[in-house]
């Protein structure tokens, strides 16, 4: 897999952004491929690959289906997916010794999973949530009286409220946008600036949570216009550390 991270469309918008609230209720969240693919090419995730670069799978068999699914980790932590690599070391030092983490785009990992291998299967990819956010996300289900037990994958945050009760928008160059954040910590800092400034419009915006591989099925087959005015906001930490690599590369490079 190669290494596609756009960051100059994420980097920096969470401190700089105009902010302002979206008066259109979000009812359904398709997408021609190609915008569907500039949604999520941005987002940088990391998975397992081993010495050849292929993705570390496991084989499962799904109830009445004669052939194995081959099935990938995408963790959408790197501290996650290096976790991951140290138990297997515990487990497994011979396979742990050829594995490696890999950031790659989520876009690809998207593409990928839409492609048929030789072997006339589809790979398909386990998105591995950061812990931490998953339990913010139930802790807000339970406040607003949801069963959190319902809940389950990515969970991605997004903010809504103000006097129209619309979804909380961010200013990308001349369109206005809404954000959909895999950090809820970074969405919160955002709220906390927001307020400081208009105290009467923020004070009453919630955050809500959804996700991720609910918006990928709804940017996938879904039709609605308002679909192009999501983008992701990966973890600070995530594209942080692509433009460590990035930076690292061009050093070499020179």
């Amino acid at each position: 897999m190669k290494l596609l991270i756009r960051l100059s469309l994420v980097l920096g918008v969470v401190a700089s952004s105009w902010i302002g609230l979206s008066l259109k209720d979000m009812s359904a969240l398709a997408l021609p491929e190609k915008e569907v693919l500039q949604k999520l090419t941005p987002v940088p995730v990391f998975t397992i690959t081993d010495q050849n670069g292929s993705p570390l799978v496991a084989s499962m068999k799904r109830e009445g289906n004669e052939v194995n699914s081959s099935v990938a980790g995408v963790f959408i932590s790197k501290s996650d997916a290096d976790a991951f690599v140290n138990k297997l070391r515990g487990e497994n030092p011979d396979l742990a010794a050829t594995v490696k983490v890999v950031p790659v785009s989520l876009g690809e990992v998207y593409e990928k999973s839409q492609s048929v291998q030789p072997s006339g299967q589809k790979l398909e990819f386990a998105y591995v949530p950061i812990k931490r956010q998953v339990e913010s996300a139930k802790a807000l289900l339970e406040q607003s009286g949801q069963d959190v037990n319902q809940f389950s994958g990515v969970p991605l945050f997004m903010a809504k409220g103000g006097p129209d009760d619309g979804y909380l928008t961010i200013q990308r160059g001349e369109k206005q946008v809404i954000p959909m954040f895999f950090n809820k910590e970074d969405l919160q800092g955002m709220l906390d600036r927001a307020q400081t400034q208009q105290p009467d419009v923020f004070s009453s915006v919630k955050i809500e949570v959804v996700n991720l591989e609910g918006v990928i099925n709804a940017l996938k087959n879904d039709d609605d216009p308002f679909l192009e005015k999501i983008i992701f906001i990966p973890p600070r930490e995530s594209l942080e550390f692509v433009q460590q690599l990035r930076e690292s590369g061009n050093s070499s490079n020179q």
